[in-house]
């Protein structure tokens, strides 16, 4: 049986940190761009010793991570969630500065996975909110410590820490199944059933820690999607890295809550290459998306497959973009 996910009026959907930043790309229709070209905000003013008359305007960063503030609208109200928080200390919490953002407005946290590059800026926001109570949605095998194991040797993955987090003050929910924030306006999809035969997860030398020993992990089995219900348009699907398959997700938003029609896809995809692009094109080209912005750990030619693919949905993303759907 279907759950119910209430609609909404809108959803603008606010790009914090990504693997990208523009200072020239324009406004295009739904998409306000933050830099010289845009209209989403001035640039911040900042001393500069080089200049003349001592000052220059200040950037987002980018960085390799993922973060985005999602604001739903309905009855004249707006309300705010933090899905995923980037990679370093100061990212997030330095572009929402940028951005005059205040995380006292944020209602809650969802984490989509637990990755260091969608995870670790959460520091930066401890040291800003202190003891907020702040609740921080997440999939129980968030905390599985992972490490890359390839042939030139073995990287561990920086883990998240739950003694670390709770301590900052953050109240951790933890779920496998779908869940709601919003007074039901907004769903957490929990586990994502694994369906396609394409969407095969990570690659070998990616590990994780079962308590007596590594063993290959391509499942990433925590990865959960948020989906929102837009009135007259449909489902609004936003994804950290899309281990899953954004495929599966897709469809499995759409199994959860009955509804069958896809306005808009964003988040990263984790498409590198090979045979699943071609095949996730074909699969998302059915769909009949209004919008389509692939982010983060979309590759360079995956981006190019999709916008070929998809060309009247496509949306190239970069930090401080903002969609209004």
């Amino acid at each position: 049986m279907a759950v119910t996910l209430s609609p909404v009026d809108g959803v603008t959907v606010t790009t914090l940190v990504d693997n990208s930043a523009d200072v020239l790309m324009p406004d295009e229709g739904l998409v306000r761009r933050w830099g010289l070209a845009g209209t989403a905000g001035p640039m911040p003013v900042v001393p500069n010793g080089m200049a003349i008359g001592g000052a220059s305007v200040d950037f987002l960063r980018a960085e390799h991570g993922y973060s985005a503030l999602v604001e739903v609208q309905t009855d004249g109200r707006r309300r705010r969630v933090l899905f995923d928080t980037g990679i370093t200390t100061d990212g997030l919490i330095g572009n929402l500065d940028r951005l005059d953002l205040d995380p006292a407005t944020f209602e809650a946290i969802v984490f989509s996975h637990g990755h260091f590059d969608h995870v670790m800026g959460l520091d930066g926001l401890a040291r800003r909110m202190g003891r907020s109570g702040l609740p921080v949605l997440l999939h129980p095998d968030f905390w599985t410590r992972r490490r890359i194991a390839g042939p030139d040797g073995v990287f561990d993955l920086p883990s998240p820490s739950r003694a670390a987090i709770e301590g900052a003050g953050f109240v951790v929910i933890e779920d496998r199944k779908p869940s709601f924030l919003l007074d039901g306006m907004l769903l957490v999809t929990g586990e994502v059933e694994r369906v396609t035969p394409f969407e095969t997860g990570m690659p070998a030398e990616h590990e994780a820690w079962r308590g007596d020993r590594w063993e290959h992990d391509p499942l990433v089995h925590e990865d959960q999607a948020v989906v929102l219900n837009v009135r007259d348009k449909g489902l609004v699907i936003l994804t950290g890295c899309g281990h899953a398959g954004i495929v599966n997700i897709v469809r499995h938003a759409k199994r959860l809550t009955g509804i069958e029609h896809v306005h808009a896809v964003l988040g990263g995809l984790h498409l590198r290459g090979g045979k699943a692009v071609p095949a996730t094109v074909a699969a998302l080209a059915t769909e009949a998306l209004s919008v389509l912005v692939p982010a983060h750990c979309t590759s360079w030619s995956a981006q190019h497959a999709l916008a070929a693919g998809l060309p009247e949905a496509f949306r190239p993303n970069a930090v401080g973009s903002q969609f209004a759907l």
